[in-house]
């Protein structure tokens, strides 16, 4: 009898141990996947908020982010341009008339060498052709800015509305074309404008300008020693003048000791992503 009582217990005892075993067994395989779970979600959120810290320092660092402040503002009493807070004062704008005629593109290589930044003012009957549009859109890649001067040279001031609108409006639709890129500058053509043309340029987010002085159409400076002597001794030579030049034989031979001459009396050019009212892109 006590043999018998002996092996009960016994029995009784191992089928304790193993439902232990049992619910242990149970247990682990629960509970473990589930801790395994929150420190992967832990892992997965700390790298997404490194990601993000990252990716929005790369966006505060970027260059191409940030825009520049404008340096230079219109003054539309001459033409020139008025420094900005401490921008350098004694400086000028040069721009080139009637692009791309024949002379455009060695203009613009010729300011490339010298680092000269100028805007390129472009009539639509000088990018007819696929050439022509190559010319302009090697101007552009260079750096150099391109301005809107009417599609075919018309004095506005003798068209209809209709026919301004098409003056301004082809041109623009041509340079954005070739350089992808809307131009930001507009000079009438005689700087002749009306109050409809002013309002579409302002309209189409233009900057509005004439010049301080040019002198390349004159008979007596289609020389390239006398346009060179008259544009860097010019009585309208002033700080921030806007200097008015064009597509031309002679000014093109001129241009060197233009900006040499200037450059030696102390002047300076004006980037022209740095006039206000322009936007960098």
């Amino acid at each position: 009898m006590k043999y018998i009582k002996l092996m009960t217990v016994s029995l009784l005892a191992l089928m304790l141990a193993a439902c232990g075993e049992t619910e242990a067994e149970k247990k682990t395989p629960a509970s473990a996947p589930v801790q395994q779970e929150v420190e992967e979600e832990e892992e997965r959120v700390d790298e997404e908020a490194s990601e993000e810290a990252s990716e929005e320092a790369i966006e505060e660092e970027s260059p191409a982010s940030a825009t520049a402040d404008p340096l230079y503002a219109l003054n539309k009493a001459n033409w020139s341009f008025k420094p900005i807070a401490d921008a350098p004062s004694k400086v000028v704008l040069l721009t080139i008339d009637d692009a791309p005629d024949k002379r455009s593109l060695e203009m613009a290589k010729k300011l490339k060498a010298l680092n000269a930044p100028a805007i390129f003012f472009v009539n639509g009957h000088f990018v007819d052709t696929d050439e022509e549009k190559a010319v302009l859109k090697e101007i552009y890649d260079m750096g150099f800015a391109i301005g809107n001067h009417t599609q075919t040279h018309a004095n506005l001031k003798s068209l209809s509305e209709e026919e301004q609108r098409v003056e301004i409006m082809k041109i623009n639709e041509t340079i954005e074309e070739i350089t992808g890129e809307k131009p930001k500058f507009f000079r009438a053509p005689f700087g002749v404008n009306t109050d409809f043309s002013k309002a579409l340029v302002e309209e189409q987010g233009m900057l509005l300008m004439n010049w301080t002085y040019g002198y390349d159409w004159e008979a007596k400076y289609q020389d390239a020693d006398a346009l060179t002597d008259i544009m860097v001794n010019s009585e309208y030579l002033t700080e921030g003048a806007n200097l008015l030049m064009h597509d031309r034989v002679w000014t093109a031979a001129a241009l060197k000791g233009i900006v040499e001459g200037l450059r030696g009396k102390g002047y300076e050019m004006i980037d022209p992503a740095t006039i206000q009212g322009v936007t960098i892109e």
